[in-house]
């Protein structure tokens, strides 16, 4: 059974919470083709979605999220699956519900939504009132599977968050949001993390928690939650596990279980209090990252040198902030892997 003051009370109690890793690199490492989607596991291979929730919440997770980042209407039309949306977030959620609830200690079920994939009116089709339809389509579903918390991802453009936030509104449910800033420390619609910071805090359904994912490396990744500094929000951390390689016909990730221990550490004294992987993060990952956080003392905020010295340098020279960044680009985001 979902309690939905879960989150908020880990939240109180506790100075970090490890969230989960890389949903599409567990899900491929287990026989996922490529443009095949995921959430149609949820009904046809459940043993390896509760697999896949199973080894993050034994790494040591306190939250992981739902197999349902391309849950919506919009995804689901490109596997003529739109009219599942319910289904799918449910049985996402339920599975979910259960390993948390027999796991033994309270672990946080954290309903994934990610971006519809349109652009936003008024340079694409995609309306205010369709969004908010969609994205509240799919968090009925998570909450009728007992999801905790919805959890927003990847989202690029911030009138999809405010869509979001209504929409978890619309469902009575508690939300977290991330965007991902890969454009020289901007998101692909041109937002800094300054600028998610003040949205953040004037949202009507303001998050319980708010932050980056995704991205390029976990450096550039810690320079944006440096970037969020002044918020009184709690914020998350979910960066790559090092910088993706094509390699023998696939993508791999540079990042060992010891950098991305290092970066957890780094992620805390950054200011993060929720610190995940997003691409290429493995429950071996995740084992590094939580024995850091237990063993390690807190330390200052690190500066930009402290970060680039342990987990390699930064993709380009500004962050966003000073203007320096590139103008906003349209493009149609991608799946996290």
């Amino acid at each position: 059974m979902t309690n939905s003051d879960a989150l908020s009370r880990l939240l109180a109690e506790r100075d970090w919470l490890l969230a989960d890793g890389a949903t599409g690199t567990q899900l491929f490492n287990m026989g996922l083709s490529a443009g095949e989607p995921p959430e149609l596991w949820n009904v046809d291979h459940p043993d390896r979605i509760r697999r896949l929730y199973s080894d993050a919440v034994e790494a040591g997770s306190d939250l992981f999220l739902t197999n349902s980042f391309g849950g919506n209407a919009s995804r689901l039309k490109l596997h003529n699956a739109q009219d599942r949306v319910f289904e799918l977030n449910r049985l996402a959620a339920e599975i979910g519900r259960e390993v948390a609830d027999a796991s033994g200690r309270t672990v946080i079920v954290a309903g994934s939504m990610g971006p519809t994939g349109d652009i936003m009116a008024p340079m694409g089709t995609l309306t205010h009132e369709s969004a908010v339809e969609m994205f509240h389509e799919q968090a009925e579903g998570l909450k009728a599977g007992g999801a905790d918390v919805l959890w927003s991802e990847t989202i690029s453009a911030p009138e999809e968050l405010k869509a979001a936030s209504e929409a978890a509104k619309l469902a009575d449910m508690p939300w977290c949001g991330t965007m991902s800033f890969d454009t020289a420390g901007r998101t692909m619609m041109g937002l800094t993390s300054a600028g998610l910071a003040a949205l953040a805090g004037r949202l009507a359904q303001k998050p319980l928690a708010f932050g980056a994912n995704c991205g390029v490396g976990s450096s550039d990744l810690l320079r944006t939650v440096l970037g969020f500094e002044g918020t009184n929000i709690p914020v998350i951390a979910k960066g790559n596990a090092g910088i993706p390689k094509y390699h023998d016909g696939h993508i791999h990730y540079d990042g060992t279980p010891e950098l991305m221990a290092d970066y957890a550490c780094l992620a805390r004294d950054s200011g993060a209090t929720i610190i995940g992987g997003c691409c290429g993060t493995t429950p071996d990952h995740l084992r590094s990252m939580r024995a850091a956080l237990e063993t390690r003392p807190r330390g200052d905020r690190p500066t930009l040198e402290q970060i680039t010295e342990k987990l390699g340098g930064f993709s380009s020279e500004s962050d966003g902030t000073d203007g320096a960044g590139p103008a906003p680009r349209i493009t149609r985001r991608r799946a996290r892997t």
